[in-house]
């Protein structure tokens, strides 16, 4: 009897009491501190004003005292054909932006890795990176001069006998400028989460893969990009559930009047029907509008990731 309570007493495992837990790491706990009365400031406090979405705000009566008209500011942008033409325009414009821009840098970084030379490695990275630090107005005036009517492109199609082409005043060619740009700027930060992801995965799978015979091209498909895969599908749930969302800079920098029909998006629509009438409230209205549907297609998204086997974000 005494050997039996000796055996349960030897397999028990004590687990701490919290009390205990807490004074043992109170150090972690309290850089803790810092942090979460930033996020509550700066973060999470400033989302209380949201609610000028529903109020006919007064900027003399402040965000309290403004009247409340509940869903007023919705109905206005629903019914507004301008709105939709924006919303249609954010999501060709994004859609374009994952389908031609999002499997860039895993080719990249694919090819890269795959390379043994350290220097055309790093100077690769640096020269595909560099363009991230700029910002849009410089890029913009890039573009302008390589693409204008009088730019470089359209000098060299002159010398060889061409007709010049309107890349920046053409709808359809506007488009496809806009996302080979973006794809210049944002190649090199996927770049390097990519490779951060490929440094990680294990080398002797595809050396065990070469042993067997499997080619070059056989040993990505089937044993390096599996390797990525959750890393991947991270990346995608967040450019998808930005898809209804999209920058200012970008779209206001690169459009012009010529091709407002195609260049007009949400962002640019809240600047000049919101934010230059001072019509705050409703500029917060469409704002959150967009954050709630990005924040549906988030869930939705993370959700099928899951159904399929893989690591979503929540």
């Amino acid at each position: 009897m005494k050997r039996k309570i000796a055996g349960k007493s030897d397999n028990h495992t004590h687990k701490t009491p919290k009390k205990t837990y807490i004074k043992n790491n109170y150090q972690l706990y309290l850089m803790l501190v810092f942090p979460l009365i930033y996020l509550l400031l700066f973060k999470y406090k400033p989302m209380l004003g949201t609610v000028v979405a529903f109020k006919q705000f007064n900027i003399f009566e402040g965000i309290w005292g403004s009247e409340w008209i509940g869903l007023q500011h919705f109905k206005e942008a629903f019914s507004s054909s301008d709105f939709w033409l924006a919303l249609k325009n954010t999501l060709i414009l994004n859609i374009g932006d994952i389908i031609l821009g999002f499997p860039v840098p895993i080719i990249l970084a694919l090819f890269l890795y795959e390379l043994n030379s350290k220097f055309i490695k790093k100077s690769t990275q640096l020269v595909l990176y560099l363009p991230n630090f700029f910002s849009w107005v410089i890029i913009a005036g890039i573009v302008n001069q390589i693409c204008s009517n009088n730019g470089l492109l359209n000098s060299l199609i002159g010398v060889f006998g061409g007709e010049s082409i309107d890349f920046l005043t053409n709808p359809a060619i506007w488009r496809v400028v806009y996302w080979i740009t973006g794809i210049w700027q944002g190649a090199g930060y996927g770049l390097i989460i990519y490779l951060a992801a490929l440094t990680g995965s294990d080398p002797s799978l595809s050396e065990a893969a070469y042993i067997d015979g499997a080619g070059r091209l056989k040993r990505i498909w089937y044993v390096t990009i599996p390797q990525i895969k959750g890393t991947i599908s991270v990346m995608l749930i967040m450019k998808l559930g930005q898809v209804v969302s999209i920058g200012f800079d970008r779209p206001y920098m690169m459009g012009n009047t010529i091709v407002k029909d195609v260049s007009e998006v949400i962002s640019t629509y809240v600047y000049s029907v919101g934010l230059q009438s001072a019509r705050f409230d409703f500029a917060t209205a469409v704002g959150l509008f967009q954050s709630v549907v990005g924040v549906i297609l988030i869930l939705i998204v993370n959700a099928m990731a899951r159904k399929f086997g893989e690591e979503g974000v929540i």
